[in-house]
C-alpha cells in the first residue's frame, strides 16, 4: 500500500505554492494510505489535517503537531484512540466509521483540554448502551458529540449515571472482542490467500469476488483495496498496449545541425540584440516545481526540458557554456537563461582621428568656418537638414552694418503748418 511521501505532500500543497515547511492545511484523503508518517517532521505548522477514507490502522506520529486544530480520520481501520496527547491545540476530532470497540479509550482525550467536537458515530462502541452519557461524563471539555450540542442538564444527568453505565460498557466490549478475534483470523487468511494467487487470478473469479456480499471489517477493506489496485493495474497495461508509441521529436538533422522545436508549446523570447550576451526568457508555469525544469546550454543551441518535454532553439552565434547561467523568478516563475557571446558584436560608429593626426580641410570647407575655426551651425544645417531649424538659437554671422546712417523721417506737413502762422498773405480768422 502507498504511504505518505514528500512527493505526495508537495502535490497536495499547490495552494501554498509548494512550500511544505509553512503548510497549515493539507488534504490526503482517498490515497489508500495505511500508515501516518513524515508529517510530524516536515509540516510542523499544520492546523488542519484531512486523512479520511484511507486504510490507516493506527493513530501515530502526530505528537509534534502542536498547532493542529482539526484532525479527520473518518473511514479508516482505526481500532483504538491513542497517541493524541501531544496535540495541545486540538479542537475537533472526527473518527466516524472506524472500528473502535473499547469506549473507555475516550479517557485518553482528557489531556486535550481544547477539544470541543468529537465524532464517534459508525464505530462499534457507539452502539453500546449508555454510549453518549459515558462520553459526556468522561470528557467535560466537550461541547458537541456526533454533531449534537451537549446541554448543561444532559451533562449533569450523565455524571449521575456514569458509574452505573461503566459496567455495561465493559460487558459490551468483552462480547465485541470475541467476535472481532474470529473476524481477524478469517480476514487475515483471506488477505494472505489473495496475495498468493495474484498471477493466476481468472476473470470469473474476479467477477465472483465483486458480486459477493462483503463484511464490515478492517481486513475486508484492505482486501477490496488490493483487488481494486490490481484491477486498475491490469486495465492500464491493456491501455498502454493499445496506445501508439509516444512521439519523439527530431532534435538534429543528419548533418548534425540542431533543429528548433517547442514540444511543451510554451511562450518564450530570444533576445540577441545586445552586444555581449544572448538572453532567453521562458514563461514557465508559476507553480511548477523547479525540479521538473532542466536547462542545457551548448555553443550553438540551448535546450530547456519542462516535465520531459523539450524546447530547443538554435542560437545566432556561439556562446560560452561556462559563463552561462539560468535563474528563476520567484514572483511569476519566469526562467531567464543568460549566455555570453564568444565574440561580442563590433561597435558601428564614426572613426575619430588618432594622436596628432591633422585633419585636412578643403578651401570650400574653410569658407564655411567662422572666426573660431569651427563650422557654423547654419552652414551645416543647409547641407544636412531640410526644413526649419530644430533649435531656437539665432545666427548673427550674416548681419552686415552699412557705413551710412539712416536719417530720421521729417514730418513736412507739421513744418508747413507752423510756417503759415507769420505769412502776411494769409487773411486773419474772422
Amino acid at each position: 500500500m502507498p504511504g505518505i511521501t514528500l512527493e505526495l505532500i508537495r502535490k497536495r500543497s499547490e495552494h501554498n505554492e509548494g512550500e511544505i515547511a509553512t503548510l497549515e492545511e493539507i488534504a490526503l484523503h482517498q490515497e489508500n494510505i495505511d500508515k501516518i508518517e513524515l508529517l510530524d517532521r516536515t509540516c510542523r505548522h499544520l492546523k488542519i489535517l484531512l486523512l479520511q477514507n484511507n486504510l490507516i490502522g493506527k493513530i501515530e506520529n502526530l505528537g509534534r503537531l502542536k498547532r493542529l486544530e482539526y484532525l479527520n480520520l473518518a473511514l479508516n481501520n482505526i481500532e483504538a484512540i491513542e497517541n493524541l496527547e501531544g496535540l495541545e491545540s486540538l479542537k475537533k476530532l472526527d473518527l466516524t466509521v472506524n472500528f473502535i470497540g473499547d469506549l473507555r479509550d475516550v479517557r485518553k482525550l482528557r489531556c486535550n483540554e481544547n477539544l470541543e467536537q468529537l465524532f464517534l458515530i459508525g464505530n462499534p462502541c457507539a452502539d453500546y448502551s449508555g454510549y453518549r452519557d459515558y462520553t459526556i461524563a468522561t470528557l467535560p471539555q466537550l461541547k458537541e458529540l456526533d454533531g449534537t450540542v451537549i446541554e448543561r442538564s444532559e451533562r449533569i444527568k450523565a455524571l449521575q449515571f456514569c458509574a452505573r453505565i461503566e459496567g455495561e460498557i465493559i460487558r459490551s466490549h468483552r462480547e465485541y472482542r470475541k467476535t472481532r478475534e474470529n473476524e481477524r483470523i478469517r480476514g487475515n487468511a483471506e488477505v494472505e490467500s489473495n496475495r498468493n494467487k495474484t498471477d493466476s487470478e481468472s476473470e470469473e473469479e474476479n467477477d465472483r469476488f465483486w458480486k459477493r456480499v462483503s463484511r464490515h471489517t478492517p481486513e475486508e477493506r484492505v482486501l477490496i483495496a488490493e483487488r481494486a489496485a490490481r484491477k486498475e493495474e491490469r486495465r492500464s497495461k491493456r491501455d498502454n498496449q493499445d496506445k501508439r508509441p509516444a512521439y519523439v521529436p527530431k532534435l538534429f538533422s543528419p548533418e548534425g545541425r540542431p533543429y528548433n522545436t517547442n514540444q511543451p508549446k510554451i511562450p518564450f523570447t530570444l533576445n540577441y540584440d545586445r552586444r555581449d550576451i544572448v538572453v532567453l526568457e521562458v514563461l514557465v508555469y508559476k507553480y511548477l516545481d523547479t525540479d521538473y525544469v532542466d536547462v542545457d546550454v551548448q555553443p550553438e543551441y540551448v535546450r530547456v526540458t519542462i516535465k520531459g518535454k523539450i524546447l530547443q532553439l538554435t542560437l545566432p552565434c556561439e556562446v560560452s557554456v561556462e559563463g552561462s547561467k539560468a535563474e528563476r523568478n520567484t514572483t511569476n516563475g519566469k526562467l531567464v537563461v543568460t549566455m555570453p557571446r564568444l565574440e561580442p558584436l563590433p561597435i558601428i560608429g564614426k572613426r575619430e582621428p588618432e594622436g596628432n593626426e591633422k585633419k585636412v580641410v578643403s578651401k570650400e570647407d574653410r569658407g564655411r568656418m567662422g572666426r573660431t575655426g569651427q563650422q557654423s551651425s547654419t552652414t551645416m544645417r543647409e547641407y544636412l537638414e531640410i526644413g526649419p531649424a530644430t533649435d531656437s538659437h539665432m545666427d548673427f554671422s550674416r548681419i552686415v552694418c552699412s557705413e551710412h546712417k539712416r536719417t530720421k523721417p521729417v514730418n513736412t506737413d507739421r513744418e508747413t503748418e507752423c510756417n503759415d502762422w507769420d505769412n502776411p498773405d494769409v487773411p486773419p480768422l474772422e
